[in-house]
């Protein structure tokens, strides 16, 4: 099997097991991460409704350029979960159920976890 491919299937197993235990609700709704090659990605999820409260990326609009300096991955997730934390706070959700996505808790995925923890989310 193709390592790549070898890879999803085993990020997708890790992924159902995560979902089972991990459900947003109005109170203390999901904040789901999925990383790309180049982009981060983040939004917050009340499973219950099926509706994205607020969400956070690299493409967005108002998203600074000026952190996309080689070796700045880490730092661009970082400022994804602050800019995710500050428009959660404007929609009045202070605590979320963090949902890792079947990635490993290293590297991008905790540097926006810490991102959104310094900008006042509760996980």
């Amino acid at each position: 099997m193709n390592r790549q491919i070898l890879k999803n299937v085993r990020r997708s197993r890790r992924k159902q097991g995560i979902r089972k235990e991990v459900f947003g609700m109005p109170d203390r709704p999901r904040l789901s991460v999925f990383r790309s090659l180049n982009h981060v990605y983040a939004q917050v999820i009340d499973d219950l409704t099926g509706k994205t409260v607020v969400s956070a990326s690299t493409r967005d609009k108002g998203f600074s350029d000026s952190l996309s300096a080689k070796g700045a991955k880490m730092a661009e997730a970082t400022a994804v979960g602050k800019l995710v934390a500050q428009r959660a706070k404007e929609k009045g959700v202070s605590k979320v159920v963090f949902d890792r996505n079947g990635y490993l808790y290293h590297g991008r995925i905790k540097a926006l976890a810490d991102g959104a923890r310094e900008g006042g989310l509760q996980f």
